[in-house]
């Protein structure tokens, strides 16, 4: 895909800082699933940094980056329970067409955690990135799904009603606004 040829450098340097939050979260060694791998950059970023297993999935083929992969329909992942030590859930969840059923399925794949990275519309600013996010990603991916985003709030209320516990969270930039939950399954 050539989007991501073009904005490849931006991804690899945004996913070397991924890693970087999520050390001491990742044992050397894990099986992880990066769900809605995308282009694939962010995936590959962990499996080098940590050392561990990973696989993707997502709705369409846009790697530019080979790891093992599957297609899935956006809603039941096709795997058995507790198949990944961690599931890697990337600015993913604003794109799904029902996130709730999503993040209750990659809890019950996961043995251990799940780890997510999300737009926040916390304040006026953020809210007009997250919209132009979500205009400018129809148009390149020609995806007609609308993008949903949630506030931080709204994020652990949906956690807590699925059972998910916060065990981490940090704001990872202040413009726009991007959050990093840790979550226990």
């Amino acid at each position: 895909m050539i989007y991501y040829r073009i904005f490849s450098k931006i991804y690899e340097r945004a996913a070397k800082e991924m890693c970087s939050d999520c050390v001491g979260f990742i044992k050397k060694g894990s099986k992880i699933l990066d769900l809605g791998c995308g282009s694939g950059i962010v995936g590959k970023a962990f499996q080098g940094f940590f050392e561990v297993e990973l696989f993707g999935v997502d709705i369409e083929d846009r790697r530019i980056i080979n790891l093992p992969f599957q297609i899935f329909d956006g809603i039941r992942l096709p795997f058995p329970e507790k198949s990944f030590d961690t599931v890697l859930i990337n600015y993913v969840l604003h794109h799904a067409q029902d996130p709730i059923s999503l993040l209750k399925e990659a809890k019950r794949i996961t043995r251990d955690k799940l780890i997510i990275f999300e737009d926040l519309p916390e304040d006026i600013l953020s809210k007009i990135i997250c919209r132009l996010h979500g205009v400018s990603y129809s148009k390149f991916f020609k995806n007609p799904d609308k993008t949903f985003f949630r506030s931080e709030k709204e994020w652990e209320e949906v956690f807590e009603k699925i059972g998910l516990k916060v065990l981490f969270k940090k704001r990872v930039s202040s413009f726009p606004i991007k959050q990093q939950f840790i979550l226990g399954a």
